[in-house]
C-alpha cells in the first residue's frame, strides 16, 4: 500500500478520481436495528416500524431505514477489511469528521436488505488547520443500481501537536 503523507497536497491531488473505489462489505439492516434506532432517537414513525401498517399502506410494501441509520452505518460498512486501499495518509496526528457539503437520501432501504458502500477522493485543499478532504460516498442496497445515500463528507486531517 501506498503511504502519502498528509500534507503532500500535489501527491492527494493525483489521486483525486471521478471513478469510485470498488464496494466494501456488506451489512444487512435488520428490523431489530431500525426498532433499535427509533428507539434511541425517538423517531418511531410508522414507515419505520410498523411492520403490518408498511404491508398495507407503505408504497414500499415493508418499513424501510431511517436515513440517519444508513448514513450512521458508514464507519461499519466504509472500514471494509474485504478491500486493500491501494493508498492511505500518515504522518497526521488526527484526524477530525470536518463535516459535509452534502447529503442525499435517494432510494429506500427496506428492512433485511443489505448495504454496502465505495467512495473516491474528489478534492484535496491545505488550510492553516492541516489538510481538509472531501470524499464521496455512495451506499447501495446490495444489488440495486441507484445509490441509497450520497455522501459528501469532508475530514480534516491535522498535524501532530507540538
Amino acid at each position: 500500500m501506498e503511504k502519502i503523507r498528509f500534507d503532500d497536497i500535489d501527491a492527494i491531488r493525483a489521486k483525486i478520481s471521478q471513478e469510485f473505489g470498488p464496494f466494501g462489505g456488506s451489512l444487512e439492516v435488520s428490523q431489530e436495528m431500525i426498532n433499535q434506532f427509533a428507539e434511541l432517537t425517538g423517531d418511531k414513525q410508522w414507515i419505520h416500524i410498523d411492520v403490518a401498517r408498511c404491508k398495507q399502506e407503505s408504497p414500499f410494501g415493508t418499513p424501510i431505514a431511517h436515513g440517519f441509520l444508513t448514513l450512521s452505518l458508514l464507519p461499519k460498512i466504509g472500514a471494509s477489511s474485504e478491500v486493500e486501499p491501494e493508498w492511505t495518509l500518515v504522518g497526521q496526528g488526527n484526524v477530525v469528521n470536518y463535516g459535509s457539503d452534502k447529503v442525499r437520501f435517494l432510494s429506500p432501504v427496506p428492512a433485511g436488505s443489505k448495504l454496502h458502500s465505495r467512495s473516491r477522493l474528489a478534492a484535496v485543499e491545505a488550510i492553516p488547520k492541516g489538510t481538509r478532504i472531501l470524499n464521496e460516498i455512495v451506499v447501495h442496497v446490495v444489488g440495486s443500481d441507484r445509490p441509497a445515500l450520497l455522501y459528501h463528507m469532508i475530514l480534516l486531517y491535522q498535524p501532530p501537536r507540538s
